[in-house]
């Protein structure tokens, strides 16, 4: 593991080297004058899980400030767990950044000054070394910045990409970046960020106490949480998804990670449109049950909710949601629509029907 470690770190230090002619930190005026042109500046919305920032409304492209902190921090993972997060902005996952096509973007990234380990981010809407890794290789108290050009409309993850990669993706270093197309998204009555990942605790699963990384866990592809926005019941009780029914829910659905695919499926829906692995530009499929999320990928799945009740959101390897975490509650009000369901004999009990 220790050689394989070392690899990977001169593999990101020739990364760097060929990644230096792209700006680093400060930069003189009529540089950045001279690639944003005449672009309006405005300062990303940056908001935590499981909210969404607004849609984009203004006129035409601009240069977009994203300004990001890494910091290492303790938190629950379960009940009576408690687990060190490697976070952005504190997070798990880090906030949901939203851009256009054709949009300049500024990312800032920090490491705080109490992180005990270097950090850095590489975005995959980003074209250039690394995807911004190779340059904001951070250490505590160190920042960095890099501009990219928004190019490709898509749902995409980032990820700190400091060696050892797994590790720090597996404490939690990852999120969503929207690049909405030149015409934006269609209007929805609700939009939520919702993301899986994986934690390897030494402890077996919901062993009380503080928990740390178990590398051969991780190794051998073994969590012992999987898990929606960092923790078991994120999304359930007070933190569930709530819309009306007859809204149209947007989804934007994410994979951290490191190592599992997620079978993401809505027990009583079924997803009107899916943009499969987030891809846009063609034509999303429709009327779909479980869509699959890999490793570093993402999804937009859209449903009209046409009835009021609890809508459990799972990874369908279902040992995953009902016995590691992978579950989450889309909370539906509204009148019971009985044209689209209704009881004709109640069963006598038990303990199932979610």
């Amino acid at each position: 593991m220790r050689r394989a470690w070392v690899i990977v770190a001169l593999t990101v230090a020739a990364m760097a080297a060929v990644g230096a002619g792209v700006r680093l930190g400060e930069e003189r005026g009529e540089q950045k004058a001279a690639t944003s042109g005449s672009l309006p500046e405005v300062t990303a919305v940056l908001v935590s899980p499981p909210l969404v920032p607004p849609p984009i409304d203004r006129a035409g492209n601009a240069r977009v400030i994203v300004a990001l902190e890494t910091r290492e921090l303790k938190g629950t993972l379960a009940d009576g767990v408690e687990y060190t997060f490697w976070t952005f902005g504190g997070t798990v996952p880090g906030p949901f950044v939203r851009v256009r096509v054709g949009d300049l973007v500024e990312l800032r990234l920090s490491n705080h000054h109490e992180s005990r380990n270097p950090h850095s981010i590489d975005l995959h809407a980003v074209t250039g070394p690394g995807g911004g890794a190779a340059v904001t290789q951070l250490g505590p108290g160190q920042s960095g910045a890099f501009e990219w050009k928004a190019m490709n409309p898509g749902l995409f993850v980032y990820h700190c990409a400091t060696p050892s990669v797994p590790a720090h993706i597996a404490n939690g270093m990852y999120g969503l970046i929207l690049v909405e197309p030149e015409k934006g998204l269609s209007r929805v009555d609700r939009e939520f960020y919702v993301m899986q990942g994986e934690f390897y605790t030494r402890g077996k699963t919901l062993a009380p106490g503080l928990q740390a990384l178990d590398p051969a866990k991780l190794t051998s592809e073994r969590p012992e949480y999987v898990v929606f926005n960092g923790r078991m019941g994120a999304l359930m009780d007070d933190g569930a998804l709530k819309a009306k029914v007859g809204e149209t829910v947007r989804l934007f659905v994410g994979n951290g990670g490191p190592n599992l695919i997620s079978s993401f499926h809505v027990i009583g829906e079924i997803f009107d449109t899916v943009y499969t692995e987030a891809a846009m530009g063609g034509t999303p499929a429709r009327n779909v049950q479980t869509t699959l999320v890999p490793a570093g990928g993402a999804a937009i799945v859209e449903m009209t909710v046409q009835m009021p009740g609890r809508f459990l959101m799972v990874d369908h390897s279902i040992v995953r949601a009902m016995e590691k975490g992978a579950l989450g509650v889309l909370q539906v009000a509204g009148a019971e629509q009985p044209e689209v369901f209704r009881v004709l004999t109640p069963g006598a009990g038990g303990t199932g029907g979610h």
